[in-house]
C-alpha cells in the first residue's frame, strides 16, 4: 500500500469522519421520529453495492440490439460498422442474450456478463445479471412533447432536472435522488443509514463503506460514510515495513501525539478528538481486515486477475462483507467510483478495453460471492452520469440523457430486461434531439426504490429517502417498482 502523505491523510480522514453536508428544511420535514416503523424485522445480512461508472458510460453500445429489424435501426442511427465514423458494433461480434432477452446482446467484450445474464459457463443455472433500460433522472414522469415545450421556453413550470447534460450535477442527482438540483444534500444511501442503521447494526464502523473516496452518495443526516482503500483502512500507520527508523513511522507518531494532547481552544479540541476517534476506528477496522475472518482462500484469492484495479477493489469489497459480523454490521452499502467514460474523442477502441476490465472484474467479483456463500446477501448495480447521444460527433458520443444501468446478485431475477428499451430512431418517439439524446423512461427513483425494498426500508420510510418517488409509485403498494428482485 502505497503510503498516504499527512496533508492527503488529513484530507481523506476527515472526509471520512465528518462528510456530511448541511441539511435543508425540506429534507428536515421529512425526517421520521423513528428510525425504523416497523417492529420484527427479520435480522438477514444484506449489501448493496454502487458501482458509479462516471464519466457518462455509452450504455448503448453495452446493451445493442441484436433482433435484425432493431439492429439495423441502431447500426442507421450509430452509423454503420466499419464506416468511417460509425460506431455501431458488428452483429457477428456482439454477444447474444439468451430467452426472453434474445433480441438484445451485449458489447464483444463481455464474455464474463454474458455468463452473468444466461446462467451458463461458471453460472451455469444461475442467471444473476438483469438490466434496466433508459434509465434517468425526472423529478415527476414527462413527455417529448412537454419535454420540447419547456426546452423552448414555452412551459417554465415544468419540474425537469437541473443542468441536464451537465456531469457534476447529474452525478449529484444519481447519488442523492434529487433531480430538483437542491444544494447541499446528502445522499439517497445516507438517508437509507438513517433509517436502518441504528435497527440492524451494533458495530462502532459505519454501514456506509466508501472505496471510491468522499461522496454524496453515502452522507446522511445522522450517519456518515468510512473511506477505505483497497488494502484496508485510512490511519496513520502507513506502510512502514515494520522499520523502526522509517521516515512514516516517526511521522506518524508525531502525528498520532499531537492527537493525544489536549487544548484550550474549543475548535481545535473538536477537530483533534474527532480525528482521533476516526482514526481509532479505522484501525479497528483494518484488525478484521487483516484478521483470519475475512481470508478469501488461495481458490477465491486466483479469480481476482492481477494490474485491475476494479477488480482489486471488488475484492475489498467482498472481503469487508465477509466480515461483517466482526464489524456488528447486518446492512452494508459500498460505494466504488470508476472513471474515464466520457468518450467524446474515440469511443470504440477506449470503451473495448475498458469494458474488458470490467467484464474480468465484475466476474471474479460474483464467482467470489457464489463460493463463499455471500450471492444471496448482496445486490450490486451501476450508476452513470447519464447516457450518450446515439449520433456520432465524428469518433465518440456526446452528453445525452437515458441509458442503461446492470443489476446483478442472487436476489435479482437475472436474464432480463425491465423497463422499455427505447426507440433508437433518430428523431424517433424517444429522442428529444441534439444529436440522439432519449427521454428516460424508466425514472431513477424507481431503481433505487426497488433496491432499498429488498434492503429493508419500510413504506413509511421510503418517501424520506426518496423524496420524488411518490410521483412514480406508491410505496404502500403490493406491486414491484420495477420487478428486477426476485420476490
Amino acid at each position: 500500500m502505497k503510503p498516504l502523505s499527512r496533508r492527503g491523510f488529513l484530507k481523506q480522514l476527515n472526509c471520512a469522519a465528518i462528510g456530511s453536508s448541511a441539511i435543508l428544511n425540506t429534507l428536515l420535514n421529512l425526517r421520521l421520529a423513528n428510525t425504523v416503523a416497523a417492529q420484527s424485522l427479520p435480522l438477514d445480512n444484506k449489501a448493496l453495492v454502487c458501482l458509479f461508472l462516471s464519466g457518462g458510460c455509452d450504455s448503448f453500445n453495452l446493451l445493442v440490439p441484436y433482433e435484425q429489424t432493431r439492429y439495423n435501426t441502431y447500426a442507421i442511427t450509430r452509423g454503420a460498422f466499419g464506416t468511417s465514423g460509425g460506431l455501431a458494433l458488428d452483429r457477428n461480434a456482439i454477444r447474444q442474450l439468451a430467452a426472453p432477452a434474445n433480441d438484445f446482446a451485449l458489447h464483444p467484450s463481455c464474455a464474463n456478463l454474458q455468463q452473468m445474464a444466461n446462467g451458463t459457463g461458471v453460472f451455469a443455472g444461475k442467471k444473476r445479471l438483469a438490466f434496466v433500460a433508459n434509465i434517468g433522472t425526472l423529478i415527476q414522469p414527462i413527455s417529448k412533447t412537454q419535454f420540447n415545450n419547456w426546452e423552448n421556453g414555452n412551459d417554465f413550470a415544468l419540474p425537469v432536472p437541473k443542468a441536464l447534460f451537465s456531469h457534476s450535477d447529474q452525478i449529484e442527482q444519481w447519488q442523492t435522488a434529487l433531480p430538483q438540483g437542491m444544494a447541499q444534500l446528502n445522499g439517497w444511501a445516507g438517508r437509507c443509514a438513517d433509517v436502518l442503521n441504528s435497527y440492524y447494526n451494533t458495530g462502532a464502523t459505519s454501514m456506509s463503506i466508501s472505496l471510491g473516496g468522499n461522496n454524496v452518495f453515502q452522507v446522511g443526516n445522522s450517519t456518515q460514510q468510512f473511506v477505505i482503500t483497497p488494502n484496508g483502512s485510512l490511519s496513520f500507520e502507513g506502510d512502514t515495513g515494520g522499520v523502526n527508523n522509517n521516515p512514516l513511522q516517526l511521522k506518524n507518531a508525531g502525528l498520532r501525539s499531537t492527537l493525544d494532547q489536549h487544548y484550550t481552544n474549543l475548535l481545535t479540541e473538536s477537530f483533534s478528538q474527532i480525528t482521533k476517534q476516526s482514526d481509532g476506528m479505522q484501525l479497528l477496522f483494518q484488525a478484521q481486515f487483516d484478521s483470519a475472518n475475512a481470508s478469501l482462500g488461495t481458490v477465491v484469492d486466483a479469480l481476482f486477475p492481477a494490474n485491475n484495479y476494479l477488480a482489486t477493489t471488488l475484492k475489498a469489497v467482498v472481503k469487508t462483507i465477509k466480515i461483517r459480523s466482526q464489524l456488528g454490521l447486518r446492512r452494508q452499502t459500498f460505494f466504488i467510483n470508476y472513471g474515464g467514460w466520457d468518450h467524446h474523442g474515440e469511443l470504440l477502441n477506449t470503451e473495448a478495453g475498458m469494458l474488458a476490465g470490467v467484464d474480468a472484474a465484475l466476474g471474479a467479483y460474483q464467482q467470489a460471492l457464489e463460493l463463499l456463500g455471500l450471492a444471496s446477501d448482496a445486490i450490486t448495480f451501476t450508476a452513470s452520469d447519464f447516457g450518450r447521444t446515439l449520433r456520432s460527433n465524428g469518433r465518440g458520443t456526446d452528453h445525452a440523457w437515458g441509458g442503461n444501468a446492470m443489476v446483478f446478485g442472487g436476489p435479482v431475477d437475472g436474464g432480463k430486461i425491465f423497463g422499455t428499451y427505447p426507440d433508437l430512431t433518430l428523431d424517433g418517439p424517444d429522442d428529444v434531439g441534439h444529436g440522439g439524446r432519449l427521454l428516460p423512461s424508466t425514472p431513477v427513483d424507481l431503481y433505487f426504490a426497488e433496491m432499498l425494498r429488498w434492503f429493508g426500508v419500510t413504506p413509511g420510510n421510503m418517501s424520506y429517502v426518496l423524496p420524488n418517488i411518490a410521483n412514480f409509485w406508491n410505496p404502500t403498494s403490493t406491486a414491484a417498482p420495477l420487478g428486477f428482485v426476485k420476490p
